[in-house]
């Protein structure tokens, strides 16, 4: 076998080595032998939330027990057939498996990055909120780019993806959106986008044609579940009421049916604007619940992120990511160093290599830079 492939094989038995410690391989089947009794209890569904946690629990252990095996046994019949087709001569073969082997490595080294989404909230849904910042009509159109940007990465990823307030531009696009993403591991994915982006373009609403940079902020928290204990004392809180404002038509509420929920001693304030009030207020009152959780991990990390900063790097609520469409074509993120040309696709949602860049940066405390630089 060839050294770079032998090297391969080493790098995907590296990344199943990880995979058996993230699981605990050792105690895995039993695990899931219990969880599969616990299923079969004819009373499980008598409390439908704890039921749901109950199967979402499981079906995280049966793909992580799934991907493993699946990689483990790619990775044996692959050498077998290497080994096989070098005795034989068949070099067509080797070749195949060697390809075969190349393309597992990618597929092991990104479940090897999701493995590392273990955090308290990483597994959980997550809030999205997009705000344009200053700068009139470009900024309310770049944060309709973005909303579009994350809607498109969601939808690739079978997430699902529910709009919950949305106060449009005066002219164009969007001056802030929520939405709520569902989905595994929705939030240890999106978490990284967290922070200011900024564009730089030929504006399409200058009749000169000049280039314009526009700034939007993006903010993620994680959907707080039964897992995690929030206590908003009601004398903390003032809820107010007010009529949804819209494009018009039969998507108006007539009615003083959407909610406002203002944290007094924090500041923040969380809106829903469905045709329920009802259903306005439990919406409102676990997206403030998310909000001050992410207070308290954002308080937790920032030993984490003074020495980002101490490293002249940017903070993670600061600028993050430049996306360049004029005069040349790049986005490139400020923290990891990852950068790509295919701006196109980028706005398409491809956003995954940012994701695991950051990911792996976090994990590791190295930016991209500096890992290379050690190889």
């Amino acid at each position: 076998m060839r050294a770079e492939t032998q090297n391969i094989v080493a790098e995907i038995e590296k990344s199943l080595s990880l995979l058996a410690q993230r699981m605990n391989r050792e105690t895995a089947q039993h695990r899931l032998e219990e969880f599969n009794a616990r299923v079969e209890d004819p009373g499980l569904w008598d409390d439908p939330e704890a039921a749901q946690k109950l199967m979402r629990e499981r079906q995280a252990l049966v793909d992580a027990i799934e991907t493993y095996d699946s990689i483990e046994r790619e990775l044996r019949d692959n050498v077998e057939l290497i080994e096989l087709g070098e005795m034989e001569g068949d070099d067509e073969v080797v070749a195949e498996a060697e390809a075969a082997l190349a393309a597992l490595k990618e597929k092991a080294a990104q479940k090897e990055l999701e493995a590392l989404l273990d955090g308290e909230a990483d597994a959980n849904d997550a809030y999205l909120e997009i705000h344009a910042g200053a700068g009139g009509t470009e900024s309310c159109d770049w944060a309709a780019m973005l909303a579009r940007m994350y809607v498109r990465w969601a939808e690739k990823h079978g997430y699902k993806v529910e709009l919950q307030e949305e106060t449009p531009g005066e002219e164009a696009g969007i001056k802030s959106a929520t939405y709520k993403v569902s989905g595994h591991n929705a939030y240890g994915w999106l978490k990284s986008e967290s922070g200011v982006h900024r564009l730089v373009r030929i504006s399409p609403y200058d009749s000169s044609a000049r280039r314009h940079t526009s700034f939007s902020s993006v903010w993620v928290y994680p959907v707080v579940d039964d897992n995690i204990e929030i206590e908003v004392n009601p004398a903390d809180i003032r809820i107010d009421t007010y009529r949804s404002s819209g494009a018009g038509g039969q998507h108006v509420n007539t009615t003083d049916s959407a909610v406002r929920i203002t944290h007094l001693p924090t500041g923040i304030v969380v809106t829903s604007s469905e045709k329920s009030q009802h259903q306005n207020r439990d919406i409102a009152m676990k997206a403030l619940k998310s909000r001050l959780y992410q207070l308290e991990l954002d308080k937790r990390n920032a030993e984490i992120n003074a020495q980002h900063e101490a490293k002249g790097e940017a903070g993670w609520g600061n600028q993050i990511r430049s996306y360049v469409l004029q005069p040349y074509q790049m986005v490139k993120d400020l923290r990891t160093g990852y950068e790509t040309s295919d701006t196109k696709g980028v706005l398409d949602g491809d956003l995954d290599g940012f994701m695991a860049a950051t990911l792996a940066m976090q994990v590791s405390g190295k930016s991209r830079a500096e890992a290379q630089a050690e190889e």
